[in-house]
């Protein structure tokens, strides 16, 4: 299951040293603006203490933890959405992503020239949201003047059904309200699917600050935090230069760093665990001795949809699960504890999958 979450924001707001810490790439992040010119795509491990645990019962050839992509994309502009700085090949970049993830400047350094001359962060996350809502009117706008005579003319069910559904969306969005705001069914959300309209996509800010303000924050982050709440968004501080830092240790230094800082986890294991849980995503876990993985999976599957994931014959050919929960597995010590204490269960194509399901499938094709 690919998945790819944006990390977007103003120039010189930390994109692209987050970016670096995320994935430990070098890219070019410099002190101007459009140092990203080109979007960068990193593959991050999703930190998951459960994964060791079970690697180290199993004594696996190989052990595979579950990933996803962050992409950096270069930083935007007022007036984008006409064609301003990279305009349109930005707007077109976030669209492909499933999620997007707002850095926000909320430090102060004068030797970090903003582009607007100072810094605020309220005015910084409205100036990128109005041009994402503004990119997705146009979208919606050139839909209905496409369909809307022909849903006229033809009185065609499903041409009405979609109009109407666009003109409550233009409605919307000509009041600055998101997309994601407006609890679209699935079935709505089916019909502009191929529009991958960018406010429909959930975000969640990372509020970026100098490493005295990791812990308890700043002014400028109560400001985006109060925001935030409003809109029924997340929030993560972070300090992404921090983060690079760390990025370089490896997992006991970085941990002694870190309780040194008096932090529990980084900032960057925050983000990944806040974007996994913005996206609905949980894992469950297949185990032996030649591999233990970790599979990421959209909460509310059922057992066949989990099963093909890991391959399309095992959801075609799909009879049963074995399932066991890794709660249950580390209680009782091994698989065979399992089984005696009646906790390996059998399940059918109506099982809905839960975080932390160790599976094995039974299929035949």
């Amino acid at each position: 299951m690919s998945l790819t979450a944006g990390i977007v924001g103003l120039p010189n707001v930390g994109k692209s040293t987050l970016f670096n810490a995320i994935t430990k790439k070098n890219i070019l992040a410099a002190n101007y603006p459009f140092a990203t010119i080109d979007p960068n795509v990193g593959v991050v491990t999703v930190p998951d203490n459960r994964v060791e645990v079970l690697e180290n019962m199993y004594i696996p050839e190989r052990t595979i933890p579950t990933t996803y992509e962050f992409t950096d994309i270069a930083g935007l502009v007022k007036g984008a959405s006409t064609g301003e700085g990279l305009g349109n090949k930005f707007l077109s970049h976030i669209r492909q992503v499933d999620a997007v993830v707002e850095v926000v400047r909320c430090f102060d350094d004068d030797n970090i020239i903003h582009v607007d001359g100072n810094v605020d962060p309220i005015r910084d996350i409205e100036v990128i949201n109005v041009e994402l809502v503004l990119s997705d009117l146009e979208i919606i706008m050139t839909r209905i003047n496409r369909i809307g005579k022909k849903a006229m003319t033809t009185k065609d069910k499903n041409d009405l059904k979609e109009v109407e559904l666009l003109e409550r969306i233009r409605d919307a969005l000509e009041k600055n309200i998101p997309v994601r705001k407006l609890g679209l069914t699935e079935d709505e959300k089916k019909i502009i699917s191929s529009f991958n309209l960018i406010t429909l996509k959930p975000i969640i800010y990372a509020l970026n600050v100098g490493e005295n303000d990791v812990i308890n924050g700043n002014n400028y982050t109560n400001l985006v935090c109060d925001y935030a709440q409003k809109e029924g968004s997340e929030t993560v501080i972070i300090c992404a230069k921090l983060e690079s830092e760390l990025a370089e240790l490896n997992d006991d230094d970085k941990e002694i760093f870190l309780n040194d800082l008096g932090i529990k986890q980084s900032g960057l294991d925050a983000l990944i665990h806040s974007t996994y849980k913005l996206l609905g995503l949980a894992t469950f876990f297949t185990v032996g001795p030649d591999e233990v993985r970790a599979w990421t999976f959209h909460k509310g599957m059922k057992a066949p949809e989990c099963a093909g994931i890991i391959h399309s014959d095992f959801e075609r050919g799909f009879i049963k699960a074995e399932v066991m929960s890794y709660d249950d597995l580390v209680s009782a010590g091994s698989e065979v504890k399992v089984k005696e204490n009646g906790k390996l269960r059998i399940e059918g194509k109506d099982y809905v999958m839960q975080d932390g399901d160790i599976c094995h499938f039974r299929f035949n094709v």
